[in-house]
């Protein structure tokens, strides 16, 4: 369901309106090769444009399109992601948790690119009760890397991508945590949560846990609480979610972030606007 190759939809309709206003049943015809049931045809339009900010319609049904709203961004498809999790002491970096265990991700083009994972000497004790849920123990990181270590390739490994975990605010603020204390700077960058993304895009999902998404999607779980079993599981979370995204018409970055911030009431649809004595569509059709 493209045109113009990797174009999605929704950017074939940005480019026609660009050039001006176009009725509903002109971009019925133009954008989704509906020309039969007119009634049918306009909600089809409205269900591709109907919730995106760039798109306005009048009572006439002609649209028009305003990019300054949300200009449409890098097509998913181009976009590198880094697909993080960590491992930590605690559940709070600002009370002085450390990370033991880190592991990003990198996807681009629909699938996986890149591996990585380490231990982490966090430079204090793992708590038993830590211990018992991820399997991490103070005498596994003893010998581990110390974070300052590796911050450098892990700025590096996150710079120019899309920050990507389950629950981001977690992750990142740890990762951005011990980036600081070693001197390094976290890396100014887009940051999308698939907690929320499931939230928007699976909205029949009640728990929004790793364990249910995985198992929503059918995906099985290595190692879990476990950075490289999270991370990779949260990978292909990840992939099966930009795949619900693209089948609402969201194919590029910035309508992505638009759609998971915010919550848009849908233009009006009213199947008698669009009939074909209506003055506005038939004026336009006269011209043409």
């Amino acid at each position: 369901m493209t045109r113009g190759g990797d174009a999605s939809l929704v950017r074939s309709a940005a480019d026609l309106l660009a050039g001006g206003p176009l009725h509903t049943l002109d971009l019925a015809s133009r954008v989704l090769g509906l020309s039969g049931h007119r009634g049918a045809a306009s909600a089809a339009v409205f269900e591709l444009l109907g919730t995106d900010p760039r798109f306005r319609v009048d009572r006439e049904g002609v649209w028009t399109l305003d990019p300054t709203v949300v200009p449409l961004g890098d097509p998913l498809h181009t976009v590198p992601f880094a697909v993080v999790d960590v491992e930590t002491t605690g559940g709070a970096a600002w009370r002085g948790h450390r990370v033991t265990d880190i592991a990003i991700v990198e996807v681009l083009g629909g699938r996986i690119v890149s591996e990585y994972e380490t231990l982490v000497n966090p430079g204090r004790s793992i708590p038993p009760m830590i211990t018992a849920l991820t399997g991490i123990t103070t005498q596994m990181v003893s010998g581990a890397p110390y974070f300052e270590h590796l911050a450098d390739e892990i700025a590096d490994r996150l710079q120019g991508r899309v920050f990507v975990a389950h629950n981001a605010t977690f992750d990142w603020g740890f990762v951005s945590a011990e980036l600081v204390r070693a001197s390094v700077d976290a890396p100014d960058v887009p940051q999308l949560c698939t907690v929320r993304m499931s939230r928007r895009l699976v909205p029949a999902l009640r728990r929004r846990n790793l364990d249910e998404v995985t198992r929503h999607f059918g995906i099985q779980v290595h190692a879990r609480h476990r950075a490289h079993g999270d991370a990779l599981a949260t990978a292909r979370v990840l992939l099966r979610l930009l795949d619900e995204a693209k089948g609402r018409g969201i194919e590029d970055l910035a309508t992505l972030q638009w759609y998971l911030k915010r919550r848009r009431q849908r233009k009006r649809f009213d199947p008698g606007q669009y009939q074909l004595e209506l003055p506005g569509y038939e004026s336009r059709r006269r011209r043409g």
